[in-house]
């Protein structure tokens, strides 16, 4: 019996809009899902960046995402566009009835991705806010051990997402500097990564105490798109442009129910650490820590070992029986950066017409955008804030 077509257009044709391409091409190629997903339109702002579109394997490209969004034979709309685009898009796609992938932070502010959740929720269909992370086979493995008392009484979760992109006071203005079009600096743009990552796995943050820093006030204003990768060489014009982002934020947080206690870091001023995205949890049984640098492994330490061969120990992730890893390679050969987006989507469609969502939705975004809010506010105040 041949399965259900879904046809998908993504919007947006650059960094996000890669990697989410790279996924819907190698979704259907490595899983057997329960529907065909048909890469139906790639939809971007300007026509020389939608040339990639054949080479990505999309079938047309559009640049009106209206049009798109509105088309009767698209099913899903996969939002990968600059964050002030999202709630527009989401919204329309919402009432014109269509399933949404939206990448995170789900907005700018928290009541644009409050709309964003009730237009999702009267519409009815399927979402998703794109907190990758949660799909490496380690972190959903760890996820299982939490769940099953492994760890016992969780003291302690710190998380730090750090970066060195922007050292460089030389690097140009580009859109994830500017708040009008990203919300917030490398708290909404890395930070959030790490706020739901503790959500998934110990529980939601219920107040904050924060302070952020901006070292870089002012930069060159770029002449084209100024990309992360982009560090060197990339055209500027002479005139300086105001930074009113965040370049660092540090928070402690205590979570709703329990006497957790979280510390957070997010900087895009680590140099050498170009994605170092990681948390440790200690708890009254044992401990474990994951960096997305060395995403395949995690590190184990059970308080019940014979006190001769206590200390951490390096468990592989990718051999068969941790999550996913059972469509891709043979046992120990590696996954990377791209696989998490391919599990994210993997995921989506394979519980497209069932009532669970075992994966993060609009309401995890929003839950996102309110730490957010309440980070940038405990930063202003100097005090601790509770989280809406």
């Amino acid at each position: 019996m041949a399965k259900k077509t879904v046809n998908v257009a993504l919007i947006g044709a650059q960094f996000m809009g890669k990697a989410h391409s790279n996924a819907w091409r190698q979704a259907k190629m490595f899983f057997d899902l329960p529907v065909e997903p048909t890469m139906k339109v790639l939809c971007g702002k300007f026509p020389e960046e939608l040339a990639v579109a054949k080479k990505w394997g999309w079938e047309e490209t559009s640049l009106d995402w209206k049009a798109v969004v509105h088309r009767p034979d698209i099913d899903v709309i996969d939002i990968c566009t600059p964050n002030f685009l999202h709630p527009a898009i989401a919204i329309e796609a919402a009432k014109a009835g269509k399933n949404i992938v939206c990448e995170k932070p789900l907005a700018s502010t928290l009541k644009d991705a409050e709309a964003m959740l009730a237009a999702v929720k009267k519409g009815g269909k399927k979402n998703m806010c794109g907190f990758s992370y949660r799909f490496a086979p380690a972190v959903q493995t760890i996820k299982k051990m939490i769940g099953d008392g492994v760890l016992g009484r969780i003291f302690h979760f710190r998380a730090h997402y750090q970066q060195d992109w922007i050292v460089d006071p030389e690097f140009p203005l580009n859109w994830r500097l500017q708040k009008k079009i990203a919300g917030a600096g490398s708290l909404g743009d890395i930070g959030a990564h790490s706020i739901d990552l503790c959500h998934f796995l110990v529980g939601q943050i219920d107040e904050v105490c924060a302070s952020m820093r901006t070292f870089v006030k002012k930069r060159p204003i770029a002449e084209g798109q100024a990309t992360i990768a982009a560090t060197k060489g990339h055209k500027k014009s002479k005139k300086m442009g105001v930074v009113d982002v965040d370049d660092a934020a540090i928070f402690l947080a205590h979570i709703k129910g329990a006497d957790t206690l979280c510390t957070f870091e997010a900087t895009r001023f680590a140099p050498g650490r170009r994605n170092y995205n990681g948390f440790e949890i200690y708890g009254s049984k044992g401990s474990v820590i994951w960096n997305q640098e060395d995403m395949n492994w995690f590190q184990y330490y059970n308080c019940a070992d014979a006190d001769t061969a206590q200390g951490f120990r390096r468990v592989h992730a990718c051999d068969g029986g941790h999550p996913f890893v059972g469509s891709w390679w043979p046992t120990g050969h590696i996954l990377g950066y791209e696989h998490l987006f391919t599990h994210e989507i993997v995921t989506f469609m394979s519980n497209l017409g069932k009532k669970a969502a075992p994966y993060p939705t609009f309401e995890d975004g929003v839950a996102c955008q309110k730490v957010l809010e309440a980070v940038e506010k405990a930063d202003r105040t100097r005090k601790w804030e509770k989280v809406k």
